[in-house]
């Protein structure tokens, strides 16, 4: 772009289909930042929370505008540091929250001992239109990797009631089997980084991922068609090194793709 993003978007925030605004802001930040996309204008600030079918929220992103893309050697995810949390409720009763942060921390206090889970009860008008509930975990590794998982409640008026120390218990369990998948972008993030690395100057870029996930293997089929690239994919079997799932060493040279409407001052 030629100007600074700035831009508010309204409806759902959180639901049980994508990624959410807390997932975003605690993973694919952090990723932007690795490519070189940074500034103290980057933030992705949520005003409002808006839960499914009403939605009713609103979240602010404002982004700097970069000339070209660097690329990146991320091979190394290093080991879980700490892990994070927020877990939010809307329009139910604030106790909700404080039960999934008790049942999720019941079974991670078992490995690490650094672990705190916000929670985030937005009342009046910032908890949107309809009620529900959710956790959003992040682990962080000690080289700057965040792996993340997270769930929220069924959407008012479609299926079961959800308990809140279910979803605790089943959003720990989540974020375990992340880290077992492993790698240095977690499983939602891994077509952000295969698109950056592709639209990246003209250099190596590589980037080791946990096995891939269905989405990722059906965008690299679209980065083939759209920009003629075919990343080297080496798997890499657990071993000494590897712990968990089997890893996906991937390599490909960018496009050398840069913004031409950024005006030169």
């Amino acid at each position: 772009m030629k100007h600074p993003l700035r831009i508010v978007l309204r409806g759902v925030t959180n639901d049980q289909v994508d990624p959410s605004v807390d997932v975003l802001k605690a993973t694919a930040l952090p990723l932007l930042k690795q490519f070189g996309i940074d500034g103290e204008s980057f933030e992705l600030k949520v005003v409002r929370r808006g839960m499914p079918p009403g939605g009713g929220g609103e979240v602010l992103f404002s982004c700097p505008v970069r000339k070209v893309l660097r690329p990146v050697q991320l091979t190394d995810p290093g080991k879980i540091r700490r892990i994070r949390g927020i877990a939010y409720s809307v329009r139910v009763s604030p106790q909700m929250a404080n039960r999934v942060v008790d049942s999720a921390r019941s079974i991670l206090n078992k490995f690490i001992p650094d672990i705190y889970i916000y929670t985030d009860h937005m009342k009046g008008v910032n908890s949107g239109k309809s009620p529900g509930f959710g956790l959003s975990l992040v682990a962080e590794t000690t080289n700057g990797t965040f792996l993340s998982a997270e769930l929220a409640s069924n959407p008012q008026g479609q299926g079961a009631a959800v308990l809140p120390e279910d979803l605790g218990r089943n959003c720990a369990k989540l974020l375990l089997e992340e880290i077992y998948r492993g790698g240095c972008v977690d499983s939602t993030n891994q077509s952000l980084a295969l698109l950056l690395m592709t639209l990246g100057q003209q250099d190596v870029s590589k980037v080791l991922l946990g096995p891939l996930s269905p989405y990722t293997i059906e965008f690299l089929r679209h980065l083939k068609s759209f920009f003629q690239i075919m990343f080297k994919i080496e798997t890499k079997p657990c071993g000494e090194e590897l712990k968990g799932g089997d890893k996906v060493l991937m390599t490909c040279v960018g496009i050398g793709f840069s913004n031409l409407s950024k005006t030169l001052k």
